[in-house]
Protein backbone atom coordinates (compact mmCIF):
# COMPACT_ATOMS: atom_id res chain seq x y z
CA UNK A 1 0.00 0.00 0.00
CA UNK A 2 1.14 2.84 -1.10
CA UNK A 3 1.62 6.36 1.65
CA UNK A 4 -2.06 6.25 3.47
CA UNK A 5 -4.50 9.18 2.44
CA UNK A 6 -4.32 11.74 5.34
CA UNK A 7 -8.50 10.27 6.15
CA UNK A 8 -6.89 6.98 6.25
CA UNK A 9 -4.35 7.67 8.71
CA UNK A 10 -6.68 9.12 10.90
CA UNK A 11 -9.15 6.76 11.14
CA UNK A 12 -6.60 4.37 11.85
CA UNK A 13 -5.20 6.37 14.74
CA UNK A 14 -8.42 6.80 15.77
CA UNK A 15 -9.08 2.38 15.63
CA UNK A 16 -5.88 2.00 17.82
CA UNK A 17 -6.13 4.59 19.88
CA UNK A 18 -9.07 5.49 22.57
CA UNK A 19 -7.21 8.06 24.81
CA UNK A 20 -8.34 11.40 23.32
CA UNK A 21 -4.89 12.90 24.80
CA UNK A 22 -3.19 10.61 23.54
CA UNK A 23 -5.48 11.55 19.64
CA UNK A 24 -4.79 14.91 20.13
CA UNK A 25 -0.52 14.55 20.36
CA UNK A 26 -0.91 13.02 17.34
CA UNK A 27 -2.78 15.97 16.17
CA UNK A 28 -0.18 18.29 18.06
CA UNK A 29 2.99 16.31 16.69
CA UNK A 30 1.12 16.54 13.25
CA UNK A 31 0.87 20.31 13.08
CA UNK A 32 4.24 20.88 14.25
CA UNK A 33 5.70 18.67 11.79
CA UNK A 34 3.69 19.91 8.85
CA UNK A 35 4.73 23.46 10.01
CA UNK A 36 8.68 22.00 9.37
CA UNK A 37 7.87 20.72 5.34
CA UNK A 38 6.89 24.05 4.57
CA UNK A 39 10.08 25.64 6.10
CA UNK A 40 11.90 22.90 4.15
CA UNK A 41 9.82 22.98 1.25
CA UNK A 42 9.12 19.78 1.59
CA UNK A 43 6.14 18.04 0.38
CA UNK A 44 3.73 18.28 3.51
CA UNK A 45 1.55 15.45 3.15
CA UNK A 46 4.07 12.33 3.80
CA UNK A 47 5.41 14.64 6.56
CA UNK A 48 2.07 14.60 8.19
CA UNK A 49 1.07 11.53 7.94
CA UNK A 50 4.15 10.25 9.71
CA UNK A 51 3.54 12.59 12.52
CA UNK A 52 -0.33 11.77 12.69
CA UNK A 53 0.45 7.51 13.14
CA UNK A 54 4.46 7.91 14.58
CA UNK A 55 2.55 6.49 18.55
CA UNK A 56 0.14 4.59 16.19
CA UNK A 57 0.90 1.27 18.40
CA UNK A 58 1.35 3.48 21.80
CA UNK A 59 -2.02 2.19 23.61
CA UNK A 60 -2.14 -1.29 23.01
CA UNK A 61 1.86 -1.81 23.12
CA UNK A 62 3.46 0.35 25.53
CA UNK A 63 5.96 -1.73 26.97
CA UNK A 64 9.45 -0.06 24.98
CA UNK A 65 11.44 -2.45 26.59
CA UNK A 66 10.02 -5.56 24.96
CA UNK A 67 11.80 -5.99 22.12
CA UNK A 68 9.33 -7.95 19.79
CA UNK A 69 5.64 -5.88 20.32
CA UNK A 70 6.95 -2.69 22.55
CA UNK A 71 6.27 0.73 20.93
CA UNK A 72 6.83 1.84 18.19
CA UNK A 73 7.96 -1.96 17.38
CA UNK A 74 4.64 -3.25 16.31
CA UNK A 75 3.69 -0.15 14.04
CA UNK A 76 6.69 -0.28 12.55
CA UNK A 77 5.92 -4.14 11.72
CA UNK A 78 2.93 -2.84 10.55
CA UNK A 79 4.23 0.06 8.40
CA UNK A 80 6.19 -2.67 6.44
CA UNK A 81 3.56 -5.52 5.63
CA UNK A 82 1.26 -2.86 4.49
CA UNK A 83 4.00 -1.30 2.26
CA UNK A 84 4.20 2.32 3.81
CA UNK A 85 7.13 4.57 2.27
CA UNK A 86 10.29 3.61 3.50
CA UNK A 87 10.99 7.39 4.69
CA UNK A 88 7.49 7.29 7.17
CA UNK A 89 9.42 3.75 8.78
CA UNK A 90 12.53 5.39 8.92
CA UNK A 91 10.96 8.57 10.50
CA UNK A 92 8.88 6.63 13.30
CA UNK A 93 11.50 4.53 14.00
CA UNK A 94 13.94 7.49 14.68
CA UNK A 95 11.48 9.11 17.07
CA UNK A 96 12.43 6.31 19.63
CA UNK A 97 16.20 6.79 20.66
CA UNK A 98 16.26 3.80 22.55
CA UNK A 99 15.90 1.29 19.18
CA UNK A 100 19.48 3.09 18.60
CA UNK A 101 18.13 3.59 14.68
CA UNK A 102 20.04 6.94 13.33
CA UNK A 103 17.73 9.99 12.09
CA UNK A 104 19.01 10.46 8.60
CA UNK A 105 16.72 13.06 6.84
CA UNK A 106 15.05 16.43 7.77
CA UNK A 107 11.73 14.51 8.64
CA UNK A 108 13.26 12.29 11.10
CA UNK A 109 14.83 15.26 12.84
CA UNK A 110 11.28 17.02 13.06
CA UNK A 111 9.21 14.05 14.43
CA UNK A 112 12.06 13.40 17.28
CA UNK A 113 12.14 17.64 17.81
CA UNK A 114 8.05 17.89 18.02
CA UNK A 115 7.45 15.04 19.54
CA UNK A 116 8.32 15.71 23.04
CA UNK A 117 7.71 19.66 22.76
CA UNK A 118 3.93 19.39 21.80
CA UNK A 119 3.31 17.74 25.64
CA UNK A 120 5.29 20.63 27.49
CA UNK A 121 3.23 23.44 25.06
CA UNK A 122 0.16 21.66 25.71
CA UNK A 123 1.01 21.41 29.37
CA UNK A 124 1.89 24.97 29.63
CA UNK A 125 -1.66 25.98 27.79
CA UNK A 126 -3.46 23.57 30.41
CA UNK A 127 -2.07 25.67 33.49
CA UNK A 128 -3.10 29.23 31.75
CA UNK A 129 -6.72 30.22 33.34
CA UNK A 130 -8.06 30.85 29.65
CA UNK A 131 -6.87 26.90 29.02
CA UNK A 132 -5.90 28.97 25.68
CA UNK A 133 -2.75 27.91 23.65
CA UNK A 134 -3.41 31.46 21.64
CA UNK A 135 -2.46 32.61 25.16
CA UNK A 136 0.52 31.26 25.24
CA UNK A 137 4.07 32.89 24.08
CA UNK A 138 7.27 31.46 23.61
CA UNK A 139 8.36 32.94 26.85
CA UNK A 140 5.69 30.79 28.64
CA UNK A 141 7.63 28.03 27.74
CA UNK A 142 10.91 28.84 28.41
CA UNK A 143 9.74 30.05 31.91
CA UNK A 144 8.00 26.24 32.48
CA UNK A 145 11.29 24.82 30.38
CA UNK A 146 13.22 25.97 33.31
CA UNK A 147 11.25 23.96 36.07
CA UNK A 148 12.23 20.43 35.72
CA UNK A 149 9.31 19.23 37.83
CA UNK A 150 7.12 20.72 35.70
CA UNK A 151 5.79 18.25 32.83
CA UNK A 152 8.80 16.08 34.21
CA UNK A 153 8.13 13.22 31.97
CA UNK A 154 8.98 15.66 28.92
CA UNK A 155 12.71 14.72 28.00
CA UNK A 156 14.12 18.55 27.22
CA UNK A 157 16.97 16.65 26.05
CA UNK A 158 15.42 15.45 22.96
CA UNK A 159 13.62 18.42 22.20
CA UNK A 160 17.45 20.14 22.64
CA UNK A 161 19.26 17.27 20.69
CA UNK A 162 16.03 17.56 17.65
CA UNK A 163 16.22 21.16 17.26
CA UNK A 164 20.16 21.19 16.81
CA UNK A 165 19.88 18.50 14.14
CA UNK A 166 16.71 20.37 12.35
CA UNK A 167 19.81 23.31 12.59
CA UNK A 168 16.79 25.55 14.51
CA UNK A 169 17.79 27.75 17.38
CA UNK A 170 16.00 25.63 20.47
CA UNK A 171 13.29 29.27 21.38
CA UNK A 172 13.15 29.29 17.47
CA UNK A 173 11.43 25.60 17.62
CA UNK A 174 9.62 26.41 19.86
CA UNK A 175 7.86 29.19 18.39
CA UNK A 176 7.64 27.11 15.48
CA UNK A 177 5.59 24.44 16.61
CA UNK A 178 3.46 26.60 19.24
CA UNK A 179 2.16 28.28 16.18
CA UNK A 180 1.20 25.59 14.58
CA UNK A 181 -0.60 24.33 17.44
CA UNK A 182 -2.29 27.76 17.82
CA UNK A 183 -3.14 26.89 14.37
CA UNK A 184 -5.37 23.78 15.74
CA UNK A 185 -6.48 25.13 19.01
CA UNK A 186 -10.15 23.72 18.61
CA UNK A 187 -8.80 19.97 17.54
CA UNK A 188 -6.54 20.43 20.50
CA UNK A 189 -9.48 21.44 22.85
CA UNK A 190 -7.39 24.49 23.76
CA UNK A 191 -9.54 27.28 22.62
CA UNK A 192 -10.92 28.00 26.39
CA UNK A 193 -13.59 25.96 26.22
CA UNK A 194 -12.24 24.31 29.46
CA UNK A 195 -12.27 27.37 31.44
CA UNK A 196 -15.92 27.69 30.55
CA UNK A 197 -16.49 24.50 32.24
Amino acid sequence: MPLPTREQAWNLVCEWTASDSLRKHALAVEAGVRAYARRFTADEEPWGIAALVHDLDFERYPDMDDPVNGHPRTALRLFREWDYPADLIQAVAGHAPFLGIPRQSKLDAALYAVDELTGLIMAVAYVRPSKDIRDVEVSSVKKKWKDKLFAAAVSRRDIEEGAAELGVDLWEHVGIVLEAMKGIAGELGLDGRLAKG
